[in-house]
């Protein structure tokens, strides 16, 4: 992605590499200075800081699947509602999100801000571990 390209397009590349596994093509579309705030859990920082927190994020899970259901752009901040789904086996994880991202100047992911329910990821967790 260049500067060129809007903010809505810049996520949805981005969204497109972390869902592909390609962390290092996802931390190529953010920032040095990145602030990655997974809410319920707490920040990450840089691009290293974020390959480390999703590398963990996504181990032991054979597919993610970001699934968009609204986004909206306001200059360059883009907020999602979006369902993230992890597969263990032929069972899948379907957490609710709402994501922030801020875009800046140099077309690169500055700020991404991740909302859900700490409760709802703990039970989809153990439903899938117990029932595996």
């Amino acid at each position: 992605m260049t500067a060129s390209a809007s903010p809505a397009d810049t996520v949805d590349e981005f969204i497109c590499r972390v869902v592909a596994l390609d962390l290092d093509g996802a931390c190529e579309l953010v920032s040095d200075d990145l602030e990655y705030d997974n809410v319920p859990v707490g920040k990450n920082h840089g691009p290293e800081g974020l390959k480390t927190f999703l590398g963990m994020m996504v181990s032991g899970f054979a597919e993610v699947q970001f699934v968009v259901h609204r986004q909206t752009v306001t200059g360059n901040i883009v907020m999602n509602e979006r369902t993230d789904r992890f597969r263990l086996g032929e069972q899948w994880l379907d957490l609710p999100v709402a994501g922030v991202f801020e875009v800046n100047a140099d077309g690169k992911i500055s700020l991404w801000r991740d909302y859900f329910d700490m409760a709802t990821f703990t039970n989809e967790m153990t439903r899938l571990t117990t029932s595996a």
